[in-house]
């Protein structure tokens, strides 16, 4: 029997949990039917919005629920300046990248310029999933080869490319042939020459990951496949959130260059200010990536994404294929994606994410010697993995993250769960998120685990 996965199916809601709704969001649930059976909905009991600022949201009755889970709203839903922009281009034209308009052309300018200069090149796409098959597309071109390496519970997107390369997606869905995985950079549970992972240096824990990394393209090898890219995300946020020790990734990234390999850092989950020190994540770890993905954080809901490129590393593509996505870098979404980079930098969404991700992270630790089913706290800046283990042990506890998950929603306090055993509390706010959210939070979260008796 096929696995569910563990980023969709872990805390989804299931036809069988219709009874126990009531008539209005059952009414709803049916009505959905229409959509197929592929879509999925969150917790046993579905929330029903209706508006949203900020940090907060509001339901059909009223109800007011804090946001812990949306990096989709990066500055906050409905944003004054950013609803003003999309409105104010909407009023004019809305077309696509054939035709000159200076909007596509303002925001790569001011995109690329808090990258590195040797990330030279963008091209604009509609959702984080047509970003990355562009970039592996482009990886393969380049290194004429087509072997690429992710880690055992990533996701990188639903395209029929990516989504072999999306192992999160439980195991109904085919991987690749030519794609190989490498074990989750796992802080909390490996041991590295036996000693525990959590105490190795950088280089040590790095040099681990690059092992792993050879081991894998030996194996392509023998296969006959040549190694074309690791596509990674540098806080490993579907794997279970492992953004420490900072500095590892730079021994993995040069063993894939020495290897002839090239990095796509997909930056949709730690990109835009995200960990707090950085405005990408990459630049947490202090390297340069040869293409950088990203999507939704970009223009606070509206869909639009971006590829990135080193140009030597784009144009054997670009320079014999041509490339055009009809709605990718329209006029509305880069005015939308402009005014997002405008709060960021106005509003220091970086200098936020850095502050109260600290006192977040800080606050959710000082619960874990009452609470001993929280096993480990992890994060950088406003993306904290809250880890739910079988108190006295390292033994994941998904049943037990699952209530946990349930009660909070109960609690008016919103947000999931990710890693290979779908036990990791995923706590990923808007980059708006306050001190007095945080209070809420843990307001929230003692009561839960006191109901709970966990």
């Amino acid at each position: 029997m096929a696995t569910r996965s563990t980023i969709m199916d872990t805390n989804s809601f299931r036809p069988e949990m219709a009874a126990a709704l009531d008539p209005e969001t059952r009414k709803l649930t049916e009505e959905r039917n229409v959509l197929g059976p592929a879509y999925r909905l969150f917790y046993r009991n579905p929330v029903h919005l209706v508006k949203g600022v900020g940090s907060h949201l509001w339901d059909a009755d009223g109800e007011e629920y804090l946001d812990v889970y949306n990096n989709v709203a990066s500055v906050g839903h409905c944003h004054p300046r950013v609803v003003e922009a999309l409105s104010k281009q909407a009023s004019m034209l809305n077309t696509h990248t054939r035709y000159l308009h200076e909007n596509i052309l303002h925001y790569a300018e001011d995109i690329l310029s808090t990258m590195p200069d040797e990330l030279d090149r963008i091209m604009f796409q509609c959702t984080g999933s047509e970003a990355n098959d562009l970039a592996v597309r482009v990886a393969q071109t380049y290194t004429c080869g087509e072997g690429v390496i992710v880690t055992h519970e990533a996701y990188h997107g639903n395209s029929a490319l990516t989504s072999k390369l999306s192992p999160a997606l439980g195991t109904a869905q085919t991987l690749g042939l030519t794609m190989r995985m490498i074990p989750t950079p796992d802080t909390y549970r490996l041991e590295i020459d036996g000693k525990p992972a959590s105490e190795c240096t950088a280089e040590e824990f790095g040099n681990w990951m690059a092992g792993e990394v050879r081991k894998a393209v030996a194996d392509m090898e023998r296969h006959g496949i040549k190694f074309a890219a690791l596509l990674a995300d540098s806080i490993f946020s579907s794997d279970g959130v492992y953004p420490d020790p900072v500095g590892y990734l730079k021994p993995v990234i040069d063993t894939v260059h020495e290897l002839g390999g090239v990095w796509i850092a997909d930056e949709v989950q730690p990109g835009f200010t995200r960990t707090g020190d950085a405005f990408w994540g990459f630049g947490r770890q202090g390297i340069v990536p040869d293409l950088v993905t990203s999507g939704k954080p970009m223009a606070n809901g509206l869909p639009t994404s971006l590829m990135a490129a080193r140009h030597e590393v784009l144009e054997p593509f670009a320079g014999s294929i041509p490339y055009f996505n009809t709605f990718g870098g329209n006029p509305v979404c880069m005015a939308a994606a402009q005014a997002v980079l405008d709060v960021m930098r106005d509003e220091d969404t970086m200098g936020n994410a850095k502050k109260v991700g600290k006192i977040f992270k800080d606050a959710v630790t000082s619960l874990m010697p009452e609470h001993p089913c929280i096993g480990d706290v992890r994060g950088a800046g406003l993306y904290i993995g809250c880890e739910i283990v079988k108190p006295g042990t390292k033994d994941p506890d998904q049943k037990a993250a699952l209530d946990i998950l349930e009660t909070l929603r109960d609690n008016h306090i919103l947000t999931s769960v990710c890693g290979r055993y779908g036990n990791i509390l995923k706590l990923r706010p808007p980059l708006v998120f306050s001190e007095s959210d945080v209070d809420w939070f843990m307001d929230g979260f003692t009561k839960t685990l006191e109901t709970l008796k966990l």
